[in-house]
């Protein structure tokens, strides 16, 4: 790796413009989400976490999916606004899609039963760090990304469609490509309001 850790967590941004092109391989991309999802810390060991790669006409289809189901919902004349933003999703190279798997979570809260009502909170804070290490990665291959919610709305169809088990629950969806526009500066909060050393 040629930047240190906290160089790479400074350059993921959310990146909204996104072309179909990509300046690593398939099979890099392949090895950093199976890296993520093996090295991502998950409670009790349970390794709850699963993602899903769609490139080409999968991660097309994905964002053609999203588009319909909200054209049925959104009102008409908002939906040129919302039609323009999935089209930029669907412009990049592809879309990670993450699940957290429903089997393993029940599993534990049987076996662990005063944790019960932890373990989906736990899920989802796996699932957030894993998405969180992906797009770091991505950051530092020269991928832009963002996450993106358009789940429970698209998951019955998403499951259909790509032939994902009924106990992968949906959590986020991460469209990625090469950078067609840099985002702009970010502006921060002042640090000391929000950290405090004590000692």
């Amino acid at each position: 790796m040629s930047k240190n850790f906290l160089e790479a967590v400074k350059e993921r941004r959310s990146i909204y413009a996104l072309s179909k092109e990509t300046p690593i391989s398939d099979t890099q991309i392949k090895e950093i989400v199976e890296a993520a999802v093996l090295h991502s810390p998950t409670s009790f060991n349970s390794q709850s976490s699963r993602a899903v790669v769609l490139l080409g006409d999968k991660h097309d289809k994905l964002w053609d999916i999203t588009t319909e189901t909200l054209r049925k919902i959104v009102p008409a004349e908002q939906f040129e606004g919302t039609a323009q933003k999935l089209a930029s999703f669907k412009a990049g190279y592809g879309s990670v899609l993450f699940f957290e798997d429903q089997t393993v979570v029940k599993s534990l809260q049987e076996n662990f039963a005063l944790y019960a009502d932890n373990f989906p909170v736990w899920s989802n804070q796996s699932s957030g760090i894993l998405q969180f290490v992906v797009w770091t990665a991505f950051a530092e291959a020269g991928l832009g990304a963002s996450l993106q919610h358009y789940n429970p709305l698209i998951d019955d169809e998403v499951k259909t469609t790509f032939d994902i088990p009924a106990e992968w629950k949906l959590i986020a969806q991460m469209p990625f490509g090469k950078i067609a526009t840099a985002p702009g500066e970010k502006e921060f909060q002042p640090i000391e309001d929000r950290v405090k050393v004590l000692k």
